[in-house]
């Protein structure tokens, strides 16, 4: 990067880019006594008013008639590595660059100081009315210690009710407790594992590439139980010596109290986390911990890939094949693939792990483009889940009813030798359909073409796409007769139901992301079912990520056939990974585990590959098919969605595109076509796709098409998604 302007004397132009939605930079005239540098945040004005922004390198001109750059504000540059994936990105997904940059860039701090977490402490004489909850509670405070209240209620089984009312008797006083450390430095050989000799094989390849301290990438394979989290913390362990920083990649909802706990064992801190519940004021802080080399280690979802690192050494991307990692809205990025990036621009090695790798991942390995490490058997002797199927044309559930005879007896005989049974469906509320036996109304959202899902529990109908929230009627609003309405197939809500039919003495849990609470509440309950607190889970996609129960040994999936008919050409291979990562949370302690995947469809090759126990049997028939297909990772795909308020502006907009996109030789232009999902939030929705062979300059030709294109006019809005995951 360029040397600040004229050594110190101010003068001259930059070019400064903007947060928003905007894909240029905007020049400004530099004031004398001004010193600017690329990467420099600074206040400009913009219109009216004055916005912040980052100086992205040196005008050409003498400032002339330009405005000037307000001011510098005190915070620390963009480094030329964050500024240089800002660019990469908003290359390769066609965001406006502003957009990307918005991802990277530091706000001012508020001021406002970070909100004191308070605890309690026993002072006082205990009250004059003692109950027992009251009793436990002072006996669990005994020693005057400072304790958290939710931890204090804990520990004495009360309610936070009790806590509040020895406050008001003066038994407890509270008192704000100590600011928890932002980023405490990790001691890599606070307690070393035995690693086994395959563990430990792959660990050293891996201390390797960080000592190297060059780019790579590494697919770690592993089955589950495998140890994969062990072996790739010796890699952190690593990096830490050297005094450089990591970067843990996970889905959000995987960043459980478990993982936590394990990463604190091993290395005696805390990571520095970085999710959707961390705090504006702690967000600040340890972003600030991180620009200075302070936090050693990041555990964080997608968006901490943009964090300012002083010095990044090692990048892991943990179960590398969640969908979860591509950016749906605003900037369609996938996390997975910009840690690649990232690594290259770092110099930094990169370390992808997964039991159910993605396809593209596999052939990148399979053709030497990156390192193939393999883990293929449980840690410690444990032996893989045993997977049977139950075909449900002959074991008919009852009307009515959805777990099969053959499931049944099997929790019945897990719930007499005191094990854990978890029940697999993906498919959150009590039933995806309600409709009017009489009239057949069904229920749909008003603001997307999609049916509500009745929600029991919260005694709602709710869209899963825009989120929109109806109170259930008792009676039709369509013929207004009462008692009419009937759900529709099973979720999650309806199972617990039958689970509490059939087994009126197991405790039982429903694990679901739209349950109140939050991740918190998740932590503490996935905690409890780890410690064997329940006898049947019954749960969504949310349990097979990574968890570790150690009393579970059956695992039910309600219906393996979910997913397989959708039109997604990825469709069977998630079908394959959820189901693979599913059945391995069985058989994890002790005892050895096993399976039973209810089906329609006995004869489907992604079941036939799952119960034969050989994975490499479905990603062969997969890539041959794909490969056949023209389909990633063989050839590349992109989308494009018009949108607009009414239906015939998106047709119109759709199909001028489609005139004038010009394809040549090895690109396909489909559709127009209306998305599957044809209307979302209130607007309808055109499609068009992209497909194209290797060699294409994908971005290229669509750079030059939408040039070509009709100017979006009124509420159209055309969104580009490079290599989509999502195809509604």
């Amino acid at each position: 990067m360029d040397d600040a302007l004229d050594e110190g004397q101010g003068g001259g132009t930059v070019e400064v880019l903007i947060p928003l939605g905007l894909d240029q930079a905007y020049s400004y005239a530099v004031p004398a006594g001004l010193a600017l540098a690329p990467g420099d945040v600074v206040q400009v004005p913009l219109g009216p008013r004055e916005t912040i922004g980052v100086v992205w390198e040196r005008g050409s001109g003498r400032g002339g008639n330009l405005k000037k750059v307000a001011a510098k504000l005190d915070l620390p540059p963009l480094d030329p590595a964050l500024m240089k994936l800002v660019d990469w990105v908003a290359w390769y997904t066609l965001a406006a660059k502003g957009s990307v940059l918005a991802l990277a860039l530091r706000r001012p701090p508020d001021g406002r100081p970070e909100r004191p977490k308070l605890g309690v402490r026993l002072v006082g004489p205990p009250p004059a009315r003692m109950t027992p909850a009251r009793a436990r509670a002072i006996a669990a405070a005994e020693g005057g210690l400072l304790v958290g209240k939710s931890a204090l209620a804990e520990a004495a089984a009360v309610s936070a009710a009790v806590i509040d009312s020895l406050v008001d008797a003066g038994t407890f006083c509270v008192e704000a407790l100590p600011q928890q450390a932002i980023a405490a430095r990790p001691d890599p050989d606070h307690a070393r594992p035995a690693l086994s000799e395959g563990q430990q094989e792959v660990a050293e390849r891996l201390v390797a590439a960080v000592r190297s301290q060059a780019y790579s990438v590494a697919l770690l394979e592993g089955v589950t139980g495998s140890g994969k989290t062990e072996v790739y913390f010796e890699a952190v362990a690593e990096a830490i010596r050297l005094g450089r920083q990591s970067l843990i990649l996970m889905p959000e909802i995987a960043l459980t109290a478990q993982f936590i706990d394990r990463f604190e064992a091993r290395f005696g801190v805390r990571p520095g986390l970085w999710h959707s519940a961390v705090s504006g004021r702690r967000r600040e802080r340890l972003q600030a911990a991180i620009a200075e080399g302070e936090a050693l280690v990041v555990a964080g979802a997608r968006s901490a890939l943009f964090l300012p690192y002083r010095d990044l050494g090692l990048i892991i991307v943990d179960e590398e094949h969640e969908a979860a990692y591509k950016q749906e809205d605003g900037v369609a990025y996938h996390a997975r693939d910009m840690a690649v990036v990232r690594g290259k621009i770092e110099s930094a090695p990169v370390v992808l792990a997964s039991a159910t790798p993605s396809l593209e991942t596999r052939v990148n390995a399979e053709r030497g483009r990156y390192l193939h490490l393999k883990l293929p058997e449980r840690f410690g002797g444990r032996h893989l889940p045993t997977l049977g199927l139950v075909d449900l044309r002959r074991d008919k559930p009852e009307r009515g009813r959805w777990i099969s005879g053959a499931l049944i007896k099997a929790v019945e005989a897990n719930l007499e030798a005191k094990e854990q049974s978890l029940l697999f469906l993906n498919r959150r509320g009590y039933a995806p359909l309600t409709l009017c036996r009489d009239c057949g109304h069904r229920f749909q959202c008003p603001n997307c073409s999609a049916w509500l899902v009745d929600h029991r529990f919260r005694r709602a109908l709710v869209c899963h796409h825009c989120g929109h929230v109806e109170r259930r009627p008792h009676e039709c609003p369509s013929c207004h007769k009462p008692e009419t309405l009937a759900a529709c197939g099973p979720g999650v809500e309806r199972l617990a139901e039958e689970v509490a039919t059939l087994f009126p003495q197991a405790r039982a849990i429903v694990l679901s992301s739209d349950f109140p609470g939050g991740t918190e509440r998740l932590k503490q309950e996935l905690m409890a079912v780890a410690e064997g607190e329940f006898d049947i889970v019954i749960g969504t996609q949310l349990v097979a990520k990574g968890h570790n129960f150690p009393g579970m040994t059956l695992v039910g999936v309600v219906d393996a056939d979910l997913g397989l008919t959708s039109g997604d050409p990825r469709a069977a291979e998630r079908t394959f990974q959820a189901l693979r990562q599913v059945t391995g949370r069985a058989g994890r302690g002790e005892k050895p585990g096993r399976a039973l995947l209810q089906t329609h469809d006995p004869a489907h090759p992604v079941l036939k590959a799952l119960v034969s126990g050989d994975p490499e049997r479905f990603y062969a028939a997969e890539t041959a098919a794909r490969e056949a297909a023209g389909l990633p990772p063989f050839g590349r795909l992109a989308a494009l969605i018009v949108s607009a308020n009414a239906q015939a502006e998106a047709e119109t907009h759709a199909r001028a595109l489609a005139r004038c996109a010009e394809a040549p030789a090895g690109v396909a232009v489909l559709g127009p076509a209306e998305a599957p999902l044809a209307i979302l939030r209130g607007r309808h929705r055109m499609r068009l796709i992209v497909r194209t062979s290797r060699e294409i300059d994908l971005q290229g030709y669509l750079r030059a098409w939408l040039k070509r294109a009709p100017r979006p006019k009124g509420s159209v809005r055309v969104a580009v998604d490079v290599d989509p995951q999502s195809f509604l």
